[in-house]
């Protein structure tokens, strides 16, 4: 391939084109049978696959996802209530596309940060926007845009995200201006996005973790009624993939 087609396809950002070219040049005996038509596929397909692969990449990276986390990384033998089928058609994610929300609960270590990782890592591989949050770090991020004039822009950018995780949920108590500032966010996103909740405490539990019972009445009202939810249970996954042997020596005072 000459330098200057090279350089005009650099140019219309054709980068798989000249990849797929190179390719095709060094194994020429594998293509030249094949008609004009063929191999300009093969071309056109290579760009889009990097293209595809650049926007994936993008999306993963946008989504600041707490850990890389596949489903083909579940351990579905571990008793902890997760039913194999069950998750896998919550993977589906017909729920995001009807805007639907998604509560796991669950005791501390029982994966729950992990499994919503899982569902985050797949609504980027169709193409959704995700946004991963621990509950402390949402608030804070609400806060500051305000204190510092920049809360347009961030709620613009929570407004395009099909699928936001919000992990941690009511790990503290949540005060009346926190309430305010998660129930203005819940109400932007009301039928119109997803949103997962990650947490130790059972909703009927949640009513009491939110000071201000009006608010606490207004943000259960938009949450309970239009989800679905994940229970687990059992030991913590890092004792049970631990390597270390149980320390049960004792000693004398």
């Amino acid at each position: 391939m000459n330098e200057q087609l090279c350089e005009q396809l650099r140019n219309l950002h054709l980068v798989g084109f000249i990849h797929a070219i190179q390719e095709q040049s060094e194994s020429l005996q594998h293509y030249q049978e094949l008609t004009f038509e063929e191999r300009l596929g093969f071309l056109v397909q290579k760009e889009c696959m990097r293209r595809d692969n650049k926007r994936l990449i993008g999306r993963l990276k946008s989504a600041r996802l707490k850990q890389s986390a596949t489903i083909d990384q579940i351990d579905f033998s571990i008793a902890r209530g997760l039913q194999k089928k069950k998750f896998l058609e919550l993977a589906q994610l017909e729920w995001v596309q009807q805007h639907h929300n998604l509560t796991i609960i669950g005791p501390t270590g029982v994966g729950k940060s992990f499994l919503a990782c899982t569902l985050g890592d797949k609504a980027c591989k169709n193409g959704l926007a995700v946004r991963y949050f621990k509950t402390s770090a949402l608030i804070s991020a609400l806060l500051s845009a305000k204190a510092d004039g920049s809360f347009p822009r961030l709620s613009a950018n929570l407004a395009k995200v099909d699928l936001l995780i919000i992990d941690e949920w009511l790990r503290e108590p949540l005060s009346e201006a926190n309430a305010r500032e998660i129930l203005d966010l819940l109400d932007d996103r009301y039928r119109k996005s997803s949103t997962i909740f990650a947490t130790q405490f059972p909703v009927a539990d949640w009513y009491q973790l939110i000071k201000e019972p009006t608010l606490a009445e207004a943000i259960l009202d938009r949450v309970v009624h239009d989800s679905l939810r994940l229970e687990l249970k059992g030991e913590s996954m890092r004792k049970l993939t631990s390597k270390v042997q149980p320390f049960t020596e004792t000693f004398a005072v």
